[in-house]
């Protein structure tokens, strides 16, 4: 479900503290691991149209239960929809974490991570994946005319080290490849939209 290969690459640059900081949480999420596509095409949605299922899911786990971290685990389309999406949630009262797949309005993927990790919450509100596209997109024209086969690979939400003066701050991190050349990374904040970083790694 959540691919630890593409939040691999989203940490590739960072400078050495903000990769220390991220690193609790890369080593969870590797045991989550990355799960095969399904055969059967399905319906792209945006990110938040899954949260509300897997946010019922989480609290029947834990009533407790809170959002840290969302990805596409299938390939993503123009408009920033994803045929399926992970969504990681970590319970304080268990301190325990749990990850959920969401594809074609059901949760094909339910797992722990047998790891303990103290993760911050995600912002209660953001900007669909939609929203965060649009707004990076700006950012992309001169990587796009230099490289024409420029795809947009990875998107993630999470609190973190993406921004080293606001280490609180929730953020959508667009990760865009190209043959041949160092991926472009962008950094959105999730709940106003405003571009706060780039970097090719």
């Amino acid at each position: 479900m959540i691919d630890i290969g593409r939040l691999r690459i989203a940490l590739h640059g960072l400078h050495a503290g903000a990769a220390r900081a991220a690193l609790p949480l890369l080593t969870a999420l590797c045991a989550l691991g990355a799960e095969p596509a399904v055969a059967r095409e399905a319906a792209p949605f945006p990110a938040r149209a899954g949260l509300e299922l897997a946010r019922e899911a989480a609290l029947s786990w834990s009533t407790d239960a809170r959002l840290i971290y969302v990805e596409n685990d299938e390939p993503l389309d123009p408009s920033g929809a994803s045929e399926r999406w992970g969504y990681l949630f970590h319970s304080p009262a268990l301190d325990r974490l749990r990850g959920y797949s969401v594809r074609d309005g059901k949760i094909v993927i339910a797992e722990n991570l047998e790891m303990k990790l103290e993760a911050p919450p995600v912002a209660m509100e953001w900007i669909d994946s939609g929203a965060a596209l649009a707004a990076a997109e700006r950012e992309v024209e001169d990587f796009r005319e230099k490289h024409a086969e420029t795809r947009l690979a990875t998107m993630l939400l999470m609190r973190g080290p993406f921004l080293e003066k606001d280490p609180d701050e929730t953020t959508w991190t667009l990760v865009y490849t190209a043959a041949g050349a160092p991926p472009l990374f962008v950094v959105v904040e999730a709940t106003g939209g405003r571009v706060r970083r780039t970097w090719r790694g």
